[in-house]
This record gives structure tokens, C-alpha cells and sequence, in this order.
């Protein structure tokens, strides 16, 4: 199924931003959101924390929470806190980089920050993000940080598509309140004691499928995480080779002019990049 056939089950024009909140209005936006969050679950509580504590609760929060609807009030809030901490967090635009070879560049840092057209999530099967409260994995983190919406779109594609997501494919949602436009949302291979040349071939999948994606969107810079690595135990060495082996591929068999940013979050991922990027 391709984006002409789900894309009817979401909304993908350019999402609109809010007003930035001051200090005291963001501690009361955090108040009422986090008020209506335990409310949903039956939780009835008056609490006196710091603002990163209540934080750290919503976000929890949202990673338990089943993709209900949202009454327009407590989703202007959200988006107006969400949004106001992503300029906090200073966004990062593709013009500071300076790219290389095939139109690539490197960047470490938090994929949240970029202001890239799309950036891409490694998620599961289910597609709708990481359920485990305060798990510390991209996919968490996209999905704490654009908002609950990401993961109602989430959810309508996989309704739509009627079967969890298969793994290789890449379905697209708005970015809401991330600085991107759009999120990128794939599945990588699992990886038990062995790598194979299956799971191999399913990760060059998860790179050229996102391409295709940038292409029928008509969009300028695609964003990848090390898709794979971390929880689904691909080794970072063999994933980066295949992610740039796929990209510069892909570039020169399509030559659709995107440009590609290779993000990872640690220096030994840096690392590898860097070298395999510098034989180009």
C-alpha cells in the first residue's frame, strides 16, 4: 500500500504553530495537561513538583495512553507548550550543515532539534511508538516531543493498511510540533545472535523506502536516525555501512536531488560515519 492509499486517513498540510508561552504560562499549560492526563486514567491527584518532575510525568503519560480523542482546548496547550520547548531546545536547520559527497552530511545531537524536512523514526511493528513510560528510545522521544497526535495518525494508517507495519516500509505523518515538517516512520529488523543477509536486505529497505517517500513528497532534506541500532541489536558498524551504501545508491540509480543528514546520538556511531563518509 502505497501513500496515495492511506493518505486520505491523515492530514498531512503544513502543520500551524502557536504562540511562544512565557515562563508562567508554560507552567500552567504543564499543570492542566498533566491534570487531564491523570484525570483519563482515573487518577485524581493535587501535586506540587518541579516543572521537569511534571514533565517527566506527562511524558510518561503519553507513552501509556491509547490514541483517544483530545478535547481542542487541551490540545491547544499541548501544542502551545510542545512547541514553545522545541525553539527552547534551539532549533537546528539543514543550512548549517555542510554537506559532502552525494549531498550527505553527519550530525550528532537530538533528532528533535532538526529542522529538516522529514526526519526518520525507527519504530515497531504497531507503528503508533514505545510504550514503555520514560523509555529513553527515538522512538519515545519523536513521539513525546511532536505530540499526541503523531500517535492517533499512527494508528488511523495502521487501521487503514488493516495488518501491523511490515518491516522494510516507511509511512509518513506530519511532524506536528517538532521543527521538521514530516516524520518518517519505519521498522527495522530485529537482530538475534546472527546477523542476516535477510535482515540485511531489510534495512537497505528501511533507507530506500524512506527515499521513495522524499521523492513522491517533492521534499529537500530527509533526516535518518541509526535505524535498527540500540533495542533492535543491529550492529552500528554493519548499519551504517548499509544506510550509506543504500543513500549513495539510491542517488545515483534515481537522482532525485534530496539531501541526506546522517544523525546519530552517541561519539562511537560519530564515529563510524565519519569514517565511511571520508572514503566516499
Amino acid at each position: 500500500m502505497g501513500l496515495e492509499e492511506y493518505r486520505n486517513a491523515i492530514d498531512l498540510t503544513p502543520y500551524p504553530r502557536p504562540a511562544l508561552l512565557g515562563e508562567e504560562e508554560k507552567s500552567e499549560a504543564c499543570d492542566k495537561l498533566l491534570r487531564f492526563l491523570l484525570r483519563e486514567r482515573g487518577v485524581i491527584a493535587a501535586f506540587s513538583a518541579s516543572y521537569e518532575k511534571k514533565r517527566s510525568l506527562i511524558r510518561e503519560a503519553m507513552s501509556a495512553r491509547d490514541p483517544l480523542p483530545i478535547p481542542p482546548d487541551i490540545l491547544a496547550l499541548q501544542d502551545s507548550l510542545f512547541w514553545t520547548e522545541s525553539v527552547e531546545r534551539k532549533i537546528v536547520s539543514p543550512q548549517e550543515f555542510s554537506f559532502g559527497p552525494y549531498d550527505i552530511a553527519l550530525w550528532e545531537g537530538d533528532i528533535t532539534r532538526l529542522a529538516a524536512d522529514a526526519i526518520v523514526n525507527s519504530g515497531n511493528s504497531s507503528l503508533i511508538g514505545c510504550l514503555i513510560p520514560g523509555h529513553n528510545c527515538i522512538d519515545n522521544l519523536i513521539h513525546s516531543a511532536a505530540g499526541m497526535q503523531l500517535r492517533a495518525d499512527c494508528r488511523r494508517i495502521i487501521s487503514t493498511l488493516g495488518h501491523e507495519e511490515e518491516c522494510g516500509n516507511a509511512r509518513v505523518t506530519r511532524a506536528y510540533n517538532l521543527p521538521a515538517k514530516y516524520v518518517f516512520h519505519t521498522v527495522g529488523p530485529r537482530v538475534g545472535r546472527e546477523l542476516t543477509e535477510q535482515q540485511r536486505a531489510q534495512l537497505r529497505s528501511c533507507y530506500i523506502s524512506c527515499l521513495d517517500l522524499a521523492e513522491e513528497l517533492s521534499i529537500g532534506t530527509v533526516a535518518f536516525c541509526c535505524i535498527g541500532t540500540g533495542v533492535f541489536n543491529f550492529p552500528s558498524d554493519a548499519a551504517a555501512e548499509i544506510a550509506t551504501g543504500a543513500v549513495v545508491n539510491w542517488k545515483l540509480r534515481r537522482g532525485y536531488p534530496v539531501k541526506v543528514i546522517f544523525n546519530t546520538f552517541n561519539p562511537a556511531d560519530t564515529a563510524i560515519y565519519r569514517t565511511i563518509l571520508g572514503n566516499l
